[in-house]
């Protein structure tokens, strides 16, 4: 047995001495209870006791319960704002693409306004050629058929001359007569049929554009600088010139001298 265990309660002891005490004398005894009562704390009712450990367990809770919002929000804070972040980073990305095909858009349609720019200038120039292609074409034809008939057209002319000079007298003359003339007029026809066309300048003023003059004779009954007579006759090809008719144009008439005039005009003696 321990040494605690074999002291005496003395606090008992007093106990017992006291209430022995108390139980002779009876008004100390009543003193004594009042002296208790009057030091004795104040001691709360178990109701009322109750409700305060309940209000203090209640705002224990409400304080946990404000410090776990707390936390949690920060909690939520700290991990929201990682995530912003990257919302932030997501939408900077999103407009550096933007701008990046707005820009890709705008070489585009640089490159397109270029190729439409260089394809309509290909158009018109492909089409100044088509023209310049077709005028050259034209002119060589015209060229080559003008030489191919200005060689021939000497052929009609002497057709022309023996017609003119020819008088057949016979039935066998006028056979032949016949028979050149009908070769004179398929030679025509073919002439025709490649766009040739003769001149009729008579009694037309001179244009020295269809017209060579070759004589030039005084006349009363045609105006100065109409065409007479057509010496040699001119041919178009088409609309153009294939040669120059040859002519003999109206000259103004010459003055008439009378004897009087020659009589005033003699020298004195």
């Amino acid at each position: 047995m321990s040494d605690e265990d074999k002291q005496p309660n003395t606090t008992l002891q007093q106990t017992d001495e006291q209430k022995a005490v108390n139980s002779d004398n009876p008004d100390l005894n009543e003193a004594t209870s009042e002296e208790e009562v009057g030091t004795q704390p104040d001691v709360e009712s178990p109701s009322t006791a109750e409700a305060a450990t309940a209000e203090v367990t209640t705002e224990a809770a409400e304080t946990s319960a404000g410090q776990g919002v707390e936390s949690e929000s920060a909690e939520s804070d700290s991990a929201g704002l990682p995530g912003q972040q990257e919302d932030v980073a997501v939408i900077e990305t999103l407009q550096q693409e933007n701008e990046l095909l707005k820009a890709q858009l705008e070489e585009v349609n640089q490159q397109f306004e270029a190729f439409k720019t260089q394809s309509m200038r290909m158009a018109a120039d492909f089409d100044n050629f088509r023209k310049r292609t077709a005028k050259e074409k034209e002119d060589l034809d015209h060229q080559v058929k003008r030489n191919t008939l200005g060689e021939l057209l000497s052929v009609v002319d002497n057709f022309e001359r023996a017609r003119s000079q020819i008088k057949p007298q016979n039935d066998g003359e006028m056979a032949v007569h016949k028979s050149y003339q009908g070769i004179y007029k398929q030679l025509v026809e073919s002439f025709k049929r490649l766009g040739v066309s003769p001149m009729r300048p008579e009694g037309t003023e001179f244009d020295p554009n269809f017209h060579e003059a070759v004589m030039r004779q005084p006349s009363e009954e045609y105006d100065e600088g109409i065409v007479i007579e057509q010496l040699m006759r001119g041919y178009f090809l088409g609309d153009r010139v294939l040669r120059h008719a040859m002519v003999k144009v109206a000259a103004a008439p010459e003055p008439v001298v009378t004897s009087e005039e020659d009589t005033s005009t003699e020298p004195e003696s």
